[in-house]
């Protein structure tokens, strides 16, 4: 890859950084839990035809579809929730781990949830819900990193 081919997007690190400052910002949970819903809000309009059963992610109250793509070189995400919310929480961890080298996607560790207070301020089957995501997104590098090394 070229350097002008090279992604501009910051760092996994980096992106987790710029989330943890942006929620530092609000005073209070009501705030936060309306800026998760606009940021949920801006999410990319997502196929119907990729809501199916193959793409939804099971282990989540809510109905959540991820779509992997690329390889172990650059997997983006796509991802949609019918939850305001949830669809917040897939925007922070689509910044985080989409346009990633499979790699990189596998050793950046969510520490972003517990730097912003999510870990205690989401129920326990949103919590469920978005360590399925993570897992999922993991599990895909994992998979692309295989197929690159066949």
């Amino acid at each position: 890859m070229s350097s002008l081919e090279m992604s501009t997007e910051p760092s996994a690190e980096i992106a987790q950084e710029t989330i943890i400052e942006e929620f530092g910002y609000f005073g209070d949970w009501t705030e936060r839990y309306q800026y998760l819903i606009d940021l949920g809000r801006k999410l990319p309009p997502f196929p119907e035809a990729l809501k199916t059963e193959q793409h939804k992610l099971h282990g989540c109250q809510s109905q959540v579809w991820i779509v992997p793509g690329g390889n172990a070189a650059r997997l983006e995400f796509q991802a949609i929730s019918d939850s305001s919310i949830v669809s917040g929480l897939i925007a922070l961890v689509l910044r985080v781990y989409s346009a990633r080298p499979a790699q990189e996607i596998i050793s950046t560790e969510p520490r972003f949830i517990d730097a912003i207070g999510l870990s205690s301020h989401l129920s326990l089957t949103r919590t469920n819900g978005l360590a399925a995501m993570l897992k999922a997104i993991k599990d895909y590098a994992r998979l692309a990193l295989a197929q690159s090394a066949a």
